[in-house]
């Protein structure tokens, strides 16, 4: 198999698409109604005002998605390709092998979560009390949920992409669909390359529709997580119990596993999460954007050891980005500081 070439960060190109409207309007609607004068942080707005991607949100309450045509930039044949974990240190050098099958993680992690860390994760959480801040943590090394924060179901926004796309390849698996099978303007495994890595609305939309609004929430049941597209709640423990069966192999075939998780690399915005991880640590994630709703979910991974990490902020509107971006940015720094 052959590795893609790891790209080295870039604020990415970004555009308001469907998700960024109130009320329940179509998630293939586009407006570029988003002014720079309401965004700060200058990677976070210049990705967001600058031309070429896609934007991140799902509306709270979505109708059935049209079946719009979604352009992928390249079709998908259905083969997985090794992801490498990308890295902070140069964007250029894998930090460990890519997980081909459910990856071995130590019984025993060198340094673990404790209450050093759950201290300094609810410090900084007190520290921000103008927003809604959850957090959750796992060590894959023993599977136990540490959640710290808010608790409550968030907008998921564009993080129920991997839910989406892992009830698809659930499809696919059982023999009642097919990547290869044409979807909009392209094929089924380009819309989720497209969904994953760029964010693309259209491509979501399309992925959604063909696992129905039934078949996604029983996929999500039987992972035990309580779901409904229409509304798109999540909480932090949801989104990180999802990310964890992904990472591990229980989720998916060992082909789909590295599929997805190579399309959760070089995304469209590196802004939140990534540049705060110390050199030598890989990730794989999605970013969620919506409203007051800015999130990012994440496995990071060094040496064999893996830690899924989820950080949902929910705000007042675009107007506070920055702040919220900086908060997650410190978080990553506390937890990979603790843990690696």
């Amino acid at each position: 198999m052959t590795e893609p070439t790891p790209r080295h960060y870039r604020s990415g190109a970004h555009r308001a698409g469907g998700g960024s409207h109130s009320g329940a309007r179509p998630l293939t609607r586009r407006a570029g109604w988003i002014r720079p004068q309401h965004l700060t942080a200058g990677a976070v707005a210049l990705a967001l005002v600058t031309a070429g991607g896609v934007y991140a949100g799902v509306q709270a309450g979505i109708p059935d998605p049209p079946a719009a045509a979604a352009t992928a930039a390249a079709p998908s044949t259905g083969t997985a390709a090794a992801p490498t974990p990308v890295t902070a240190a140069s964007r250029t050098a894998p930090a460990s092998a890519p997980p081909a099958k459910a990856p071995a993680v130590p019984a025993a992690p060198v340094r673990a979560i404790g209450p050093k860390l759950d201290g300094q994760i609810s410090a900084i959480i007190d520290a921000n009390s103008a927003y809604a801040l959850g957090v959750s943590l796992i060590d894959l090394s023993d599977g136990v949920v540490h959640s710290y924060g808010a608790q409550d179901k968030f907008v998921a926004a564009s993080t129920a992409k991997i839910l989406a796309a892992s009830a698809y390849y659930h499809l696919v698996e059982t023999g009642r669909a097919s990547l290869t099978a044409p979807l909009g303007a392209s094929t089924a495994g380009a819309q989720i390359r497209q969904m994953v890595q760029q964010s693309n609305n259209d491509s979501w939309a399309l992925i959604l529709r063909a696992v129905g609004q039934r078949g996604i929430t029983d996929y999500a049941a039987s992972i035990g997580i309580t779901y409904d597209r229409t509304v798109n709640l999540l909480t932090t423990a949801e989104m990180a119990r999802t990310l964890q069966l992904l990472y591990t192999g229980k989720l998916l075939n060992p082909r789909n596993t590295v599929q997805l998780l190579s399309y959760m690399q070089n995304t469209n915005f590196e802004t939140l999460i990534p540049p705060a991880v110390p050199p030598g640590v890989g990730i794989y994630h999605k970013y969620g954007l919506l409203f007051g709703n800015l999130h990012d979910a994440s496995v990071l991974v060094k040496d064999g050891r893996a830690f899924v990490f989820v950080v949902y902020t929910r705000g007042l509107n675009y107007s506070d980005m920055g702040p919220r971006t900086r908060i997650i940015q410190q978080l990553t720094r506390t937890v990979t500081a603790a843990l690696f």
